[in-house]
Formats: C-alpha cells, structure tokens, sequence
C-alpha cells in the first residue's frame, strides 16, 4: 500500500521526549490529521499485533490489511475512518467502551451506517436508550438471538411460523449436519437446501428399485459368512487338489501336529490367530469337502451359517462350483446394495421422505434464504459496530504509544507503555520496566546494544500451561544477589502471579555507585580465582605425589635405603647464608615502609587525604566515567527493535528517569538488637584494648628505631638499635666459609 501523502500545512505541537523532539498529538483534529504528518516524524514506523498491552481484538480490527503487523498507513486509515463517524473528534481520547449513539456523525455515509446497526442492536438486545457498550457487541449470539434473518444466508426453524417448513428445516439439518446460524443455532443454507431435496429422490429411486433378497431375512449374514470363509474355502480346494495330484504330500498340506503341541500348554482361547492360520478341515485324497467333517473351531461359525442357510437340505458334499453359485446368488442383491444414493436421509424413515417430497416444500425454503440474504450488509454493519467500539476505546492509547512513546515516558507512573508487561520483585527491588519476549536467545542478541542491565526470566504459574518469558531492566541499586538461577515473583499488569527465575544476564552499569565499586569487585574476583586455582594446583600436586609415594613404597629395595644413608650432613655455613639473605630481604621491606611513612609524615593532614582521594580516583573514575557515558546512552529502541518494532528515533532513558523504573526496598532508621547476636565484651572494652595494641605497636617501632628516620626525636631508646650512618657492604658465601664485613662508621 502506497503511503498516503497529502500537503502538510497542519500545525502540530511539539514536545521532548527520552531526549528527543517528538510530536505532541493530545487533540481529535491531531487524530484527524495524521496523514499529514511525515513518517520520519513518528517515533515508530511498525510494531506487531501480539504481545502488547492493548486487546488483541482491537489491534486486530486496526490491522486494516490484516499482515499482522500495524504500519504507518494502517494508523492513519484508522484515524481517517474513527474520526470522520464521530461528531466531537475529541471522544476519542477519553478511551471509554461505551457511546451514545446520537454522537455518531449521520451526515457521513460510513457513520450513517454505523449509526442505523448501533440502533438495531440496542432493539434486538430490547435496550432502552441510546447508549451502547462493548458488553452489548461482546456476544453477537445474544444479538441475532431474536432475529428471523440475519443476513448470513442460513434459516433456521425460528425462520418460519409453518409447521411444516419448521419439521422439514430440522429434518435438513439432520441430514446435512446443518450450518450455525449466526443466532448460534444450526440452520442449512441453500446447497444444503437442494442437497437434501435430491437425496429424498434419489433414496426414494433406489428403494423403489430394490433386488428380492435371496435368503430373506438371513441374506445379510450369509453374505457376511460367505465374504468371511471364502479366501479359506478356496485354500481347501486347492490343498484338496494337490493332495489328489500328490498323495504322499497330504501329512504336508494338513494341518501339522508340531504347530498345535507349540501351542498346547498356553491358554488356547488366546491363540485364535494361531489356529486360524490352520487349514478349514483335514486334507484328503477327495476334492470336495464334506460337509459332517470336522471344521477348524475358528470358522465354524460362519460355515455352520452357510451350511444351514444356502446349502440344500440333505447334502453332504461341497464342491468348488458349489461355492462359487452361492455367490452368484447373492450378487444382482450385492450389486443393488453398492448403488445406494441418498444415505443421508435414509434414518428419516421411508415414510418421513415420501412425505417431505409429497409436501415440496423447496421452493418456500429457498426464499427464505434469499429474504434473510437481502440483509447481509445490515448484519455485517453490526458487527461493524463491535468494531467501531474497541477502536473507539484504544485507538488513542495506541497512537500515544507509536507516534510518540508518550506513555512510557508519563511522569504519572500508573500509566503503563503497551510494552510494558508487569512488575519483576526480586533481590529487594521492583522492576517496572518488563517486556514479553518470545526467544530469550535471539532477543538478547540485539538488546545488548540497549546499555541496560537486563535480566531475563522464564515465568510459570500453576493457572497456565505455557511458559513466559520477559526481560526486566534493572535501574537502581548494586547487583547485589542478582544471578542465574535466582528467583523472584513476577506480576502481570493483570495481576496474574508468576513464579520467575532469572536465565540470562546483560552486564551493564546500573549506576555510579555502582560502578565506583566495580574495579575492587573484579580485583576481589581475580584474587580469589588466583587462590582457588593456586590452591588446587598445589592441592592436585600433592595428591600426585602421594599417589606416586604410596604406589612405589612396595619396590623400594636396600640399595634405596643405603642411598638415602649416604646424604650429605646438616651445612650449617648454607643455611646461614640463607638466613643472611632473608634478613637483607626485611631489612630492604623495612627501610622502604619507613621511606613510605617518612613520605606520608612530611605531609599535612589535608595532603594526606587528598593523596587518598587522588589514589581512588585513578582506580574508580575511569569505570565511573564509563558507567556515567553508558547511562546516559540507555536507549530502549533496541528491546524493541528486539521484539519487532521499526523504532524510528532514540528513546533514551536518562539517569533520573531510571530511578524511577526501578524502586528498592527502604526501611525507617530504627535500632534493632538482633536477638540472636553473639554477645561480647562491652564496646569500651574494646576500645581501650585497641588503643593498648596501638600503644604496643607504636612502642615496638620506637624501640626498633624504625621511627627514627622520620623524625631524630624518636631515635630508639636501646643503644644496641640506635646505630648511625650502618652500612652492610656485603655478605657472600664462598664455597662453605661466611664471610661478613662490616664497616661501622660512628
């Protein structure tokens, strides 16, 4: 369909929305002009029909080419078509279900119509004045219940007053299956009309016509003994045969006794199958069968049956010709029976059908399809009238959402977007802001692009059998406890309870505060991996090498023994050379945390804590400035773009908006005892025990002159520490002797 295009001379409002200049439609005579409004301007160019806020049967009605999705050019016919029936264009932004219906514009030929179907369904429902409501359309059945015709081109009994025509309209139903009538009961429409018609002739023909049966009343159940033994008859003939051409073979071709003692200790009243596989009767040298011989118990039914119904009395032997002219007795009747037309009528009665085609009652029937036809405009323009009511009440809702988003963005929070689905409780916070998704997989994909944190949840609830799944955006507050796996309780804008477990997460920040703490959370990460995978290294080796000690124990030989006699003794100039280096290693420790107090000392206060704050500022503001250009870029198009939509311009989510997406659990400032705290030493006792290990501390650092570098006054009390101007030269091992020099200049 070509976009409609027209000379944009209407002047339009204009306001910011989610960062961006939008469109301000909140009148009628906007509605009504919407084809003059470029498309570039419209926040969205598409959205589907399912999935939204908004019900299904009006997006359906507002689908105007029915492809499932609702398009620029299905928008603007619908606001062409709602606002040109309506006398005060500006009703339809109240979003009410129900209208008078003298505030239909007659003047126009569509809302003329409209208006004549309004009024005959408020005198079909026998409604007093002039107000009609989504209730009154919501079941047509209860409007055409009264009706005689109702233009769908079906009569029913409550179509005519004869007694006759009624009796003959059922019998038709009866025969046919029928047709529903819109009133909600079966009718028949004009083919079914003629079909029943000429079933009556035909069957009454075929009746009229019938073959003499030629064993009476018993004819039927020859015919079925017959049908049934004669694939078995024609296989004694032929055994009968073989064993006249072949006698030795006659053990072979009768039934064998190996096959029933098979069988002999089972329950023999389940192995029928079994036994009917076994020949008719007992193979002889005589072609012909004997009619006293013993008969296989499987078929000696039917062939009791033909025996004492179609063969003469007193005959003993049955021959292969015999059988084959029992058959030829039966076939003019088979063959009458085959060319049996008009079954339908035929649980009528013979009687019933030569009535209805006596009484000819066609023609009357006929026109009263055609009277109820001549009505079908009138009753399609009822169901117009089912129509007109739900795009009356949310076609505005509908525009708000496409032209402008203005609902997600409405400072009233009551007010929910038609993609917003419910409200996600989980982890201490309620998430306002949830999607249906129908692929969490193929959604995520693009979503990410959105600068959110998104969490997606597969709900469930024992009212429903089918699954749910939505993302949540998660605006507020630290991640917290926020995992895959987690569970929460999701509520629908129903109120339907789900219970919600979160599948997958999209890390993005959630805000400052957030983020401030980001760098230490994935250093404290990275530490505990690094000594979770050091520990089990360290762990697996020790096992190997217990394992591999364990396993050689029983193959270490006497030569093993003396090897192990024959270690080197205890070097004691080794080990003090050992001790020598790690002594030089806490000296070098020493003297570079005295340089770094020495450094903090000659500070003023005021440095030191700007020295704190520059040092968390070259950890936290990178990530914070990140998280500060991310929130600001939050953009809901791509969840939209996700779920279908044409989203045309940016829809962003600033900072404080996003606060109000999301809100988190907040208790009053009260003093709790918690019941079950371990109870301790009093909180002066505490205090004064860390001031005397402050004290200890402090005392030890003097007394070890370590602060005196930082300042003479605190040179050590000992003269055994308080040496001057000390330079260690070198401590070398040579060979196994230690040699130490010192040169102490006082």
């Amino acid at each position: 369909m070509a976009l409609i295009d027209k000379d944009k001379k209407y002047k339009w409002e204009y306001v910011n929305l989610g960062g961006s200049t939008r469109v301000k439609i909140n009148s009628g005579e906007d509605l009504a002009h919407l084809d003059e409004l470029d498309p570039k301007m419209w926040t969205v160019l598409s959205c589907p029909t399912t999935g939204l806020e908004i019900d299904e049967k009006s997006l359906k009605y507002m689908d105007w080419d029915a492809d499932g999705k609702l398009r620029v050019n299905d928008i603007i016919i619908v606001s062409q078509w709602i606002t040109s029936v309506l006398k005060d264009k500006d009703l339809i932004l109240k979003g009410e279900s129900s209208i008078d219906i003298n505030k239909i514009n007659t003047d126009d030929a569509k809302g003329s119509k409209l208006y004549k179907s309004a009024k005959q369904i408020l005198e079909n429902l026998g409604k007093d004045g002039s107000v009609i409501s989504l209730a009154d359309t919501a079941d047509i059945t209860a409007i055409f219940a009264k009706t005689r015709f109702n233009g769908d081109g079906v009569i029913t009994e409550a179509s005519s007053d004869d007694a006759i025509i009624k009796s003959t309209i059922a019998a038709a139903v009866a025969a046919t299956g029928g047709t529903a009538d819109r009133s909600g009961v079966q009718g028949v429409n004009a083919e079914q009309i003629e079909t029943f018609y000429k079933n009556l002739n035909e069957y009454l023909s075929w009746v009229e016509n019938a073959v003499e049966a030629p064993f009476g009343d018993k004819t039927e159940s020859v015919i079925e003994a017959y049908n049934a033994l004669d694939a078995k008859m024609k296989d004694f003939f032929m055994r009968s045969k073989l064993a006249a051409f072949s006698p030795e073979s006659i053990a072979s071709l009768d039934v064998q006794t190996s096959r029933i003692n098979d069988i002999s200790a089972a329950n023999l009243a389940t192995k029928n199958d079994e036994i009917a596989t076994y020949p008719l009767t007992h193979i002889t040298k005589n072609i012909d069968l004997d009619l006293n011989a013993a008969i296989n118990p499987v078929w000696t039914k039917y062939f009791n049956i033909i025996k004492n119904t179609a063969i003469e009395p007193g005959k003993t032997m049955l021959s292969e010709d015999d059988w084959t002219a029992i058959a030829a007795k039966f076939a003019a009747y088979n063959s009458w029976k085959a060319a049996k037309i008009g079954a339908n009528v035929e649980a009528l009665g013979l009687d019933n059908i030569k009535n209805f085609i006596n009484q000819d009652k066609k023609n009357e029937l006929l026109e009263l399809v055609t009277q109820d036809i001549a009505l079908k405009e009138e009753a399609e323009n009822i169901e117009l009238v089912d129509k007109f009511l739900y795009v009356y009440r949310d076609f505005y809702k509908l525009v708000k959402n496409f032209v402008t988003l203005h609902d997600f963005y409405d400072k009233d929070k009551t007010v929910k977007a038609i993609f917003q689905s419910g409200t996600l409780i989980i982890d201490q916070r309620a998430c306002k802001f949830c999607m249906k998704v129908s692929d969490t997989g193929k959604h995520s994909a693009t979503a990410v692009k959105s600068g959110m944190y998104l969490v997606y949840c597969d709900c469930t609830t024992k009212t429903q059998s089918s699954k749910l799944q939505i993302v949540a955006a998660v605006t507020v507050g630290d991640i917290g406890e926020l995992a895959v796996g987690k569970n929460g309780i999701y509520y629908d804008n129903n109120g339907l309870e789900w219970d919600a477990v979160i599948t997958k997460i999209i890390d993005n920040p959630i805000n400052i505060s957030q983020s401030f703490w980001s760098p230490y959370r994935r250093m404290a990460t990275a530490v505990e991996n690094l000594i979770n995978k050091s520990a089990a290294d360290k762990d697996s080796k020790m096992m190997a090498k217990a394992t591999e000690n364990i396993n050689a124990a029983p193959t270490k030989t006497a030569e093993d023994a003396k090897a192990a006699a024959a270690t080197p003794p205890f070097d004691i100039a080794k080990f003090a050379g050992i001790f020598a280096a790690i002594g030089m290693a806490v000296g070098m420790i020493g003297t570079a945390l005295a340089s770094l107090f020495k450094g903090l000392f000659a500070l003023n206060w005021w440095q030191i804590i700007m020295l704190f704050i520059g040092i968390i500022l070259v950890i936290s503001g990178p990530a914070m400035v990140m998280a500060w250009l991310k929130l600001r870029r939050r953009n809901i198009a791509p969840l939209l773009n996700a779920n279908g939509w044409a989203v045309n311009a940016v829809a962003k989510i600033s900072i404080p908006f996003g606060e109000t997406l999301t809100d988190i659990a907040k208790y009053p400032k009260l003093k709790l005892q918690d019941p079950y705290a371990k109870k301790g030493m009093a909180t002066w006792k505490k205090c004064c025990i860390s001031i005397l290990l402050i004290a200890v501390v402090a005392a030890a650092l003097w007394i070890f002159n370590v602060l005196a570098p930082i300042n003479q006054n605190l040179k050590s009390p000992l003269p055994k520490y308080n040496k001057e101007n000390v330079e260690i030269v070198t401590d070398t091992i040579v060979g196994e002797e230690l040699i130490q020099n010192e040169t102490v200049n006082q």
